[in-house]
């Protein structure tokens, strides 16, 4: 018997909560409503329109006024490591001697941890001026000013010999510069600049900054753990992971292009709500099966992946996203933007896009989803998303996905072709596995897997049943030895990342 209104799609809105890799904080909150943690929570639940069941809660705001908005609260907002038992009104009653609290939370990930809003930024000034530097008696602690405290008990600890963090440290460059800016005058005709080092290229300039950088997270950020230096890259970056709070973060600089890249991609996710549900449940469906992976190599990325949910999703009928060009044709002279001879426009407006007329559920799109590019020709086409059609590839790359900005560039040029055919026959495979569900889905009390489950379990008993179904000798060889190297890969995976966190934030 089936159980009554239960799909995929609750499902995936279940497993579109769920991080791997990097252990995620649970939640628990002491404060009252209106907090941080609720507001998190709140973008994160499913929303669109009354025709697709979901309920649109997403603001229509721009890109730009949301990183601001970002900016400011981050300004205001610490992270506190906290004792164990600790209670909540003398924490609170603490913290306001440094300024008025808008807002917090208390959540576990390796100890219990506090992320508290101030209403001013001021206050945080306050709050590390009264911070000390730890002192013990066999280990020294480097001096390092930051919004990441760790809050101990007087009773636990030492009162001998603690120095204040204020006294060490000398009068900034920005302190002195202000001080210069408000003097009433200044003796002669004077250009006041930095004194630089000069290097060939901005490239080698990006490298240096970025190798510096990352030797800084490494040994003093605190919580930054997995730090790596990909500084050969076409982008060079420096990749690493926030423990305590289980964020992983690329860092770059002038890479004006991928900023411009992630404001497209909020747009798209903004504009309906199954884009971000259909994004996440193929790319955890691509990490269960080890197309991508945190190691550099010939695998599919997520930002291909990405790519590819957005184009399936403008050859829909009628479609679900607009195509970028269309965007184009809606922006005006504020949108405009081109960066180093590469034209970025776009409309920022989201009220401006007309919503789409499309109805289908998040079931149908992944099926579909896995159908259409089981059965891709990706020997003779290529993905554009800047058009939404199938264009001959201008190269002989197994995966061709164009950049949407660098349209030049191939952003899969580093797919091999063994992995793109790995992608394809799970595709094909799983497409296959959800059109059963349709005809024979599990009773109450059955203990087998299905929906969204059952592709993220390769050695699920469908899969077996999969194989047995197929006449073709062929085919039940090319499953037989596809989870033979899926167990493999894992086993090789582990043994590489056993006792070091690695981390993969390609988007």
């Amino acid at each position: 018997m089936a159980v009554p209104g239960v799909g995929l799609l609750t499902r995936l809105n279940l497993c579109a909560r769920r991080r791997t890799r990097v252990q995620r904080p649970i939640v628990r909150l002491l404060s009252c409503p209106g907090t941080v943690a609720k507001d998190l929570r709140r973008d994160e639940q499913p929303s669109g329109s009354v025709e697709t069941g979901f309920e649109d809660k997403i603001p229509k705001r721009r890109f730009s006024e949301m990183q601001n908005e970002r900016r400011e609260q981050a300004q205001r907002t610490v992270l506190i490591h906290c004792p164990e038992k600790i209670s909540e009104n003398k924490f609170l009653k603490y913290l306001s001697q440094f300024g008025p609290i808008n807002n917090h939370f208390f959540y576990e990930s390796f100890g219990l941890y506090a992320v508290v809003e101030f209403c001013q930024k001021e206050s945080i000034g306050s709050l590390q001026n009264g911070t000390h530097t730890p002192s013990t008696a066999m280990e020294t602690a480097i001096p390092f000013r930051s919004r990441f405290f760790n809050l101990k008990l007087k009773n636990q600890t030492s009162e001998r010999s603690r120095v204040r963090s204020s006294n060490q440290l000398p009068r900034s460059n920005k302190q002195l510069f202000e001080l210069l800016c408000y003097a009433e005058s200044i003796s002669g005709n004077f250009l006041m600049e930095f004194q630089v080092k000069n290097v060939p290229s901005e490239r080698i300039a990006t490298q240096k900054i970025l190798s510096v950088l990352g030797e800084c997270l490494d040994h003093f950020g605190p919580g930054c753990v997995g730090v790596q230096k990909i500084l050969n890259a076409r982008c060079p970056l420096v990749r690493f992971s926030h423990q305590a709070s289980g964020f992983q973060c690329d860092l770059t600089t002038n890479n004006r292009i991928a900023l411009t890249s992630s404001e497209l991609l909020y747009i798209y996710g903004a504009l309906d709500s199954r884009v971000r549900a259909l994004v996440f449940s193929v790319r955890c469906w691509a990490r269960a099966h080890s197309l991508t992976s945190s190691i550099p190599g010939a695998w599919i990325t997520n930002f291909s992946l990405t790519m590819m949910v957005i184009f399936f999703l403008q050859r829909r009928s009628p479609p679900i996203l607009p195509t970028l060009d269309s965007l184009k044709t809606l922006a005006d002279a504020e949108d405009k933007c081109v960066i180093e001879g590469n034209n970025c426009t776009f409309v920022r407006d989201l009220s401006r896009i007309k919503p789409s007329q499309n109805t289908e559920t998040l079931e149908l799109l992944l099926k579909e989803f896995f159908e259409y590019f089981g059965n891709f020709a990706f020997d003779k086409n290529s993905i554009n998303i800047r058009q939404g059609r199938e264009q001959n590839k201008p190269d002989s790359s197994p995966l061709y996905i164009q950049n949407p900005f660098e349209t030049s560039l191939n952003i899969s040029k580093n797919v091999s072709q063994s992995q793109l055919q790995k992608f394809v026959d799970l595709a094909r495979e799983s497409a296959w596995i959800l059109q059963q569900e349709d005809t024979d889905r599990p009773s109450i009390s059955s203990n087998r897997p299905w929906g969204l489950v059952s592709l993220l379990l390769p050695s699920a008993p469908n899969r077996k049943s999969f194989t047995k179904k197929k006449s073709n000798k062929f085919a039940i060889e090319t499953v037989k030895n596809l989870l033979e190297s899926l167990k493999g890969n894992r086993t090789e995976n582990f043994t590489k990342t056993s006792g070091k966190r690695t981390i993969s934030t390609q988007t």
